[in-house]
Parts: C-alpha cells; sequence; structure tokens
C-alpha cells in the first residue's frame, strides 16, 4: 500500500498584508481576490491542518502613513488596528460560506463583531479545527502586525508562520526593480537583521528568533503554493537559525 503523504504542519499562522486583499486596486477590499485566498485557505484546512491568520489593514488605513501627515501616531495606529477588523470580517465571511468555521478574535474588544482575545479560548478554537483570526493586532500603538503575527504564533505554538507576499520568497534585491536579483532560500534570523532585509520587522524577527520559530516567505498569488509549502515541497524562503 501507498503511504498518503502527510502536511509538515499541525499548525501554522498565515500571515497577510492588507494590500493583498486589494489586488490590483490602490484600495478596499477586491471580491475576486479575497475568495481566492479563502479558497487556498480552505484547501489547507480541509487537510487537518490548523490554521491561524493575522491580517494587516494598509488596503484601508496605515497608522505610519497617517502618521507622516501629521497625525498623533498612536492614534493613527488605532486606526489601522480598526481596517485590520474590517479586514478580518471580510474574511471570515468569505471563508464561512465556503464551509470553513471561523473565528475573529480582536485584540481590542467588541463585542458585537467578534470575540475578544483569549489565549485559552484561540487555542480550543484551533483544537476544534476552526480558523481563527487575530484582528486588531496586539491591541498597543507602535507594533506592528508583523510583531502581532510572531507574538500570536509563539502563544498558540504555532510551529511556523508563513507570510504570504507578492514574490517567491526573499531576494537579494528588490525584484521588481532589479529583474536578476536572486532569491534566496535559505536565512538565518542575523542575516535578516544585520543586512535590514524587508522580511517582518525587526521585532518581529527578533521574538523569532529568540524563541526559534521558523518562518517562510512565499508567494499566495501563485495558485496552490499555500497548500504546496504546508505539505513540504520546497517554495519560498525559510528564515530559521542555521547552524
Amino acid at each position: 500500500m501507498s503511504s498518503v503523504q502527510k502536511p509538515c504542519y499541525e499548525r501554522v499562522l498565515l500571515k497577510l498584508s492588507g494590500e493583498a486583499l486589494a489586488g490590483d486596486k490602490a484600495f478596499g477590499i477586491s471580491p475576486e481576490v479575497i475568495e481566492r485566498i479563502a479558497r487556498e485557505i480552505r484547501s489547507v484546512h480541509e487537510l487537518g491542518v490548523q490554521i491561524a491568520i493575522v491580517i494587516g489593514g494598509g488596503n484601508i488605513f496605515r497608522g505610519i502613513a497617517g502618521t507622516a501627515q501629521g497625525m498623533d501616531r498612536a492614534t493613527s495606529d488605532y486606526m489601522g488596528m480598526l481596517a485590520t477588523v474590517l479586514n478580518s470580517l471580510a474574511l471570515q465571511d468569505c471563508l464561512e460560506k465556503l464551509d470553513v468555521y471561523t473565528r475573529v478574535m480582536s485584540a481590542i474588544e467588541m463585542h458585537e463583531l467578534c470575540e475578544p482575545y483569549i489565549r485559552r479560548r484561540a487555542v480550543r478554537h484551533l483544537e476544534k479545527n476552526r480558523v481563527v483570526i487575530f484582528a486588531a493586532g496586539t491591541g498597543n500603538p507602535y507594533f506592528t502586525t508583523d510583531t502581532a503575527a510572531s507574538l500570536r504564533a509563539m502563544e498558540v505554538n504555532a510551529n511556523v508562520i508563513m507570510k504570504a507576499t507578492k514574490v517567491d520568497g526573499v531576494y537579494d534585491a528588490d525584484p521588481v526593480k532589479h529583474p536578476n536579483a536572486k532569491l534566496i532560500k535559505r536565512l538565518d534570523y542575523l542575516d535578516v537583521l544585520k543586512n535590514n532585509l524587508k522580511v517582518m520587522d525587526s521585532t518581529a524577527i527578533s521574538l523569532c528568533m529568540d524563541n526559534e520559530l521558523p518562518l517562510l516567505v512565499f508567494n499566495l498569488n501563485t495558485p496552490g503554493n499555500f497548500k504546496k509549502v504546508v505539505m513540504g515541497e520546497d517554495i519560498g524562503t525559510i528564515v530559521r537559525r542555521e547552524k
């Protein structure tokens, strides 16, 4: 009998940027794009993999952009957190239309819309095979959704953070501006920090490094890639401690 290949990860945290939901638009949520992403998530969920998600809010409002226009940093960051709630509710709606049970848990309490974030409850949802979307970042200004992704991944004991991007992984130069840029398949956390590679912000990378949590960067725009990386195919860039 031929053995059926099993996923390489039991529990993953998927980090999505808000811009990914906008597609080709400069602003807002593309119904076609969010449905495609939801189908990618469902394909992995059907494998029995427990999935947690953190979404940014840059397609609606970016806190740093607000600060650059003269807004108070804390106020603009809170506005950015609310934008992540909008994206989380939109993805929840799309997933549940595909019969994937989903819970949105917010670091800022808003009981009429979503559950407050409680770590033990989040773990229990995952154990019951519900997709859990963590909204509102960490609930604190001055921290990005990258940092929220690292924090939540460690709190729920995820095996890996999978950061979805528009490119195939981490390159030695911007592949959009430099067609000859080379894809780097493996990186150490220190390489990311020393070379200021735009993988995640330094706080998020430091958290991953201190807790030995691997980070896998892959292209979500390629159909089937999320399922492939979960199954262990050599796609994208893996960031971990290289001995």
